[in-house]
């Protein structure tokens, strides 16, 4: 008889899921959630109350065991995601012996390792930098899976696993065995793989100053932002100073942590950890609403130059208004924010300027926002790489810093500090909006597709709080309509 399941019952199980294991499923899993649980009722002849308390009481480890085989998805391969095994093998792994000490011996860590091909490339990639005599790289791998990792154990992968492994990687690193390749031994004694659970905070994982370089890619999108927060914090903690962390492409440590600064080479992000740093999370300050602006037209002009134009002719029409005292005892920055609405850019970096000077990053990043804003350049900049020492991972000071490096004739640089922003924040829409316009005034139609179709799906679901800070006084519909024009003029479907 099949065990029904109900959704009181459903949601029992992801709570005790999450509580236990640390791995978060949304609503569009619950169907998964539902079969895991209706089998693992069959499996042990259990009424669903009762297995649920179980699970909710003390549920003997065997049972975590197979549920961590049905939860957790095991497909990689060698070398995914090339480009930040170039950055290791280019920046990191050099960097790291320039300034080791002894013993000169570098400790890897891939956490979530799954079935082994990313920590056997972590081996491979850092038995090659071994450039000088005297020194040793480790490499300790920690899945959940316990059946992930007897495979790995095994080492043994098909073609598929290998399907971005290069032929003269396969000579040296691999050995043909009949329809399968099992890694060189060489590879293999550096690798040491263990069943840990990372959510466990007292796992002996996390010795403070453990490892040079972490693996945890495409791991935390499983966690809940409590548990996020609290798995960046061990692994922060297991770095050494100055060590590098890699995280999945779709993952980033913005709004989570301080602790790291952001790297960008080899057409890759990751991060290196500070040294002696303090943890401050600062939240972007929240405007008032714009004013809606006409929209319909293909700008061929630099787009900051456009929304300064479009702030000239709106204030021409504004009433006039008692300019606010200078905040002199608070940090209050809502007189500037309604200021910024109203485009009196002036009055409003005066009434800042008013204000204690606490390095505050969100009264910095507003202030750029208002030097770009009335044409400012060179002092909106500056502000920009003040506000970056103090937080590196703004997305919005990579943002400003886009429209002030177009503004002075670099596109490539304009380009750069887009993409950065657009990492650091995914739902940022205006860098996508940004790199779209660049791309067509560049004649790239292909990518100026790509970025202005991603920016019209992110502008529908742009915060108003982010759209007034950064949309140069158009209201979403305007900018949505600049982006159909701009699209539709590439050739693209708006």
């Amino acid at each position: 008889m099949i065990e029904l399941v109900s959704t009181p019952d459903v949601e029992r199980f992801r709570g005790a899921i999450l509580r236990r294991m640390g791995l978060q499923f949304d609503d569009t899993k619950t169907a998964l959630l539902s079969d895991v649980l209706r089998r693992r009722l069959a499996k042990r002849h259990a009424a669903g109350p009762l297995y649920l308390a179980e699970l909710e009481a003390d549920a003997p480890p065997e049972e975590w065991v197979a549920l961590a085989e049905e939860l957790t998805i095991t497909e990689t391969y060698f070398f995914r995601n090339r480009d930040q095994f170039d950055a290791l093998a280019g920046a990191v792994l050099p960097d790291r012996m320039a300034t080791h000490g002894k013993p000169r011996a570098l400790k890897l860590l891939s956490a979530g390792c799954s079935s082994g091909e990313e920590a056997y490339t972590l081996a491979i990639v850092g038995t090659e930098s071994l450039r000088e005599p005297g020194w040793s790289v480790s490499v300790r791998a920690a899945d959940l899976n316990p059946v992930a990792l007897a495979k790995a154990r095994r080492a043994r992968y098909s073609e598929w696993s290998l399907r971005d492994t290069s032929p003269e990687m396969r000579r040296r690193w691999f050995v043909p065995d009949g329809s399968t390749m099992i890694v060189a031994p060489a590879v293999r004694e550096r690798v040491k793989f263990e069943t840990a659970n990372l959510a466990d905070p007292d796992s002996e994982l996390w010795r403070p100053a453990s490892y040079d370089v972490v693996f945890c890619r495409n791991v935390l999108m499983y966690f809940s932002a409590e548990q996020r927060r609290a798995v960046i914090d061990r692994l922060t903690e297991s770095l050494l100073p100055g060590g590098y962390l890699f995280l999945g492409h779709a993952e980033s440590l913005t709004g989570v942590t301080d602790a790291f600064h952001l790297c960008h080479t080899h057409d890759t992000f990751y991060y290196q950890r500070k040294e002696g740093v303090e943890r401050n999370t600062r939240p972007v300050p929240v405007a008032p609403a714009p004013r809606a602006f006409r929209a319909g037209t293909v700008y061929d002009t630099a787009w900051s130059e456009t929304i300064r134009a479009a702030s000239e002719r709106v204030s021409t029409l504004l009433p006039e208004q008692a300019r606010p005292e200078p905040a002199r005892r608070s940090n209050d920055l809502a007189p500037a924010l309604d200021l910024l609405r109203r485009e009196r850019f002036t009055e409003a970096l005066d009434y800042i300027g008013g204000q204690p000077d606490t390095g505050d990053p969100g009264a910095l990043l507003l202030s750029a926002v208002l030097l770009q804003q009335s044409g400012q350049l060179a002092e909106a900049e500056d502000t920009c790489r003040r506000l970056l020492g103090i937080d590196d991972l703004s997305a919005g000071a990579h943002y400003v810093l886009a429209l002030c490096r177009e503004n002075a004739g670099d596109l490539a640089a304009a380009a750069d500090h887009d993409r950065i922003a657009a990492y650091l924040d995914p739902a940022f829409a205006m860098p996508r909006l940004h790199l779209g316009l660049l791309a067509r005034r560049g004649g790239g139609r292909e990518e100026a597709r790509r970025e202005l179709t991603q920016a019209l799906i992110l502008l529908e679901n742009e915060s108003t709080a982010r759209l007034l800070m950064f949309g140069g006084g158009f209201n979403r519909e305007a900018l949505i309509a600049l982006c159909r024009a701009t699209l539709q003029e590439c050739g693209g479907r708006p």
